[in-house]
């Protein structure tokens, strides 16, 4: 209904005690209760069809869900906010909801190392029973909901359109795969809604609302995941970043929310240190506890060959341009070259597009 969002509707709610009070309440009820002429007159003339088209999606397939403000399955950790969405439609798993969550979210054009990082800390904390939730965007989002499938654990996607239009389309099959292996697609918005712009911003709030904490994997002073790393500290939830090189823009975002007071953190164990006081009981042992993302491995060829190294040596974590490895190392233009794109290929360094190449941290980019 036009101008009937969350908090108004609560405002109905605690004036009116539920939702069929509401529905049949006189409209001098809905003006006590302080809802303007607007939204009173709007209530008459409903959508029928798209009300219709809802239930019938919801008949549709056992595995969809309408989860009402006062339904045992709604989040509790959502219903703290002020502005919670009233109802929810959802697909899948709907027992996730009272799990402990961790938002990830960054960047939708990451580099290779935020791409690597974004799905490594997900299946180190997805093992360890956290259920990762995120947006399905592109980019640190899609990655976040990868990493959480190939640690074999459920993971929620929160959606900026209806539960039944999966955006961007290219995610149409990761959609279908966190349904078929136990996680959940969930919306506030009625089945049909398209991706209109002002959604995802909403959609934010619930990204971060259902999670105890919320990690920030790479973002810029001007990405959306700042967005809902705010509104993670405006309700009162942990926020976390990893930091970055001084020379990557996409680290610009996550150094300010550090310096803002988000908790800096260069391991998944650092997370579960954070929040041990909130997940007791569900917690449970890492299947690899010396292979977790940001716990010390043995580098792989062509890194361990002696030239391989003293390349890496001179390239160090700040990005260098070739020229500058070729003067430094002493070897030739062309072996440089080569010896990089061999290390680029193992995930030991990334070419950034202004021709510089930066080296990766390898046992947090597996």
């Amino acid at each position: 209904m036009p101008g009937l969002g969350p908090v108004r509707l609560q405002a109905l709610l605690d004036a009116l005690g539920s939702a069929p009070a509401i529905l049949h309440a006189p409209d001098q009820a809905w003006r006590a209760a302080g809802l303007p002429p607007s939204v009173i007159a709007g209530r008459h003339s409903t959508d029928q069809a798209r009300v219709a088209a809802a239930i019938a999606w919801l008949e549709a397939d056992p595995r969809h869900h309408l989860i009402t403000w006062d339904d045992p399955n709604y989040p509790p950790l959502l219903k703290e906010l002020h502005d919670a969405p009233p109802v929810l439609f959802a697909i899948g798993d709907v027992s996730l909801l009272a799990q402990p969550q961790l938002a990830i979210v960054g960047s939708r054009h990451p580099t290779t190392g935020g791409r690597k990082h974004a799905r490594a800390f997900s299946q180190h904390l997805s093992r360890c029973g956290m259920i990762i939730t995120s947006g399905l965007a592109q980019g640190v989002d899609a990655e976040a909901h990868i990493g959480a499938l190939r640690a074999g654990s459920p993971t929620i996607a929160v959606m900026g359109t209806g539960p039944d239009i999966v955006y961007p389309r290219a995610h149409r099959q990761l959609a279908a795969d966190i349904v078929d292996r136990g996680g959940l697609l969930l919306s506030e918005y009625l089945p049909g809604t398209g991706p209109h712009r002002d959604n995802f911003p909403r959609r934010n709030r619930i990204i971060s609302g259902l999670s105890l904490g919320t990690l920030v994997v790479e973002a810029s002073v001007k990405s959306g995941s700042l967005i809902t790393a705010r509104l993670a500290s405006e309700q009162g939830r942990e926020v976390f970043a990893i930091p970055g090189s001084i020379h990557n823009p996409l680290a610009r975002g996550c150094h300010r929310l550090i310096r803002d007071g988000a908790k800096l953190v260069e391991t998944a164990d650092d997370i579960l240190e954070e929040l041990s006081h909130k997940l007791h009981g569900y917690l449970v042992e890492s299947e690899a506890p010396g292979r977790t993302a940001g716990s010390e491995a043995p580098e792989t060829a062509p890194a361990c060959d002696p030239e391989y190294a003293a390349l890496l040596a001179h390239l160090g974590y700040d990005p260098l341009h070739i020229d500058e490895l070729v003067e430094s190392s002493g070897l030739t233009p062309e072996a440089v070259s080569s010896m990089l794109l061999m290390l680029e290929l193992d995930g030991q360094v990334e070419s950034l597009p202004d021709g510089r190449y930066v080296r990766i941290l390898k046992h947090l980019a597996e």
